[in-house]
């Protein structure tokens, strides 16, 4: 995998000449961020060498560069998934890439599923720990040292100094935002009422299908991480027979301006 990150760095930097510090990862239905973002340079994924290509709807698949304020950023307009039938090491290529092009913080966003009874769908919720219930791990494997340790210490997944700032930014947004522990399972499909009780009896708040194995890569090369949950859906007995992928991207296309309006502001005052 070193050559084939190296590769795809090269060919990166020799097209944008570019030095991004934050990396965001765009979840279902909250690509426009980059509506927010000065674009300098857009590179769809198919032309990028040994990246995957997103094939979910919601998901644009391409590598924005720019400026937002005096801060240089690079956004995923669409991520990938292990349930799309990509490896874990495809899934968090980009994550390998952008750490290689100078990014050492990186902000992580998805849509979830709420199980919380206190959370209703179109909640923000900062990400403070997760449970990972992948069965595949990203880290499987030969350790390559050039990357990171062979044990990585999650003690800290999600920094506590992003989430102390971003809690102070939402505050004086006036955005109300809640916290949870977030759950990764395979999907595709959504959860089971049972699975969704099992979500909540491991002490989780949320459940979706992506972000763990993200994290994981970047905090076993050290980027300082911070994710964000849009909660799309609930888990329970009243609501679970309405969802569906429409009605995810429904409820996050709601949510996105005060999602936007809170990465922004994190990455201009971070």
């Amino acid at each position: 995998m070193w050559e084939q990150v190296q590769e795809t760095v090269s060919f990166i930097k020799e097209k944008t000449n570019f030095t991004p510090e934050y990396g965001v990862i765009l979840g279902s239905g909250l690509g426009s961020f980059t509506d927010d973002i000065q674009i300098q340079f857009m590179l769809p994924y198919h032309e990028i060498p040994n990246f995957p290509v997103s094939t979910v709807q919601g998901h644009k698949g391409a590598l924005v560069f720019g400026t937002i304020g005096d801060k240089k950023v690079v956004a995923m307009q669409g991520r990938f998934h292990f349930y799309e039938g990509y490896s874990m090491q495809e899934v968090t290529f980009p994550v390998r890439v952008m750490k290689f092009l100078g990014v050492e913080k990186l902000i992580v966003s998805n849509a979830s599923g709420g199980v919380n009874p206190n959370y209703n769908v179109g909640d923000i919720v900062i990400i403070k720990d997760h449970v990972n219930m992948m069965p595949e791990h990203p880290l499987r494997g030969k350790n390559d040292t050039r990357f990171g340790p062979r044990f990585v210490n999650m003690s800290q997944p999600y920094s506590k100094n992003m989430i102390v700032k971003a809690r102070e930014l939402a505050e004086n947004l006036n955005i109300e935002v809640k916290d949870g522990v977030y759950l990764g399972l395979q999907g595709p499909t959504f959860e089971t009422l049972s699975e969704y009780r099992m979500v909540k009896n491991v002490g989780a708040d949320c459940v979706g299908m992506s972000t763990v194995p993200e994290v994981i890569v970047a905090r076993h090369m050290e980027m300082e991480t911070f994710g964000l949950s849009v909660i799309t859906d609930m888990g329970d007995e009243e609501n679970i027979e309405t969802v569906s992928h429409d009605e995810v991207l429904e409820a996050a296309k709601k949510a996105e301006p005060k999602v936007r309006s809170l990465i922004k502001e994190l990455i201009l005052n971070y």
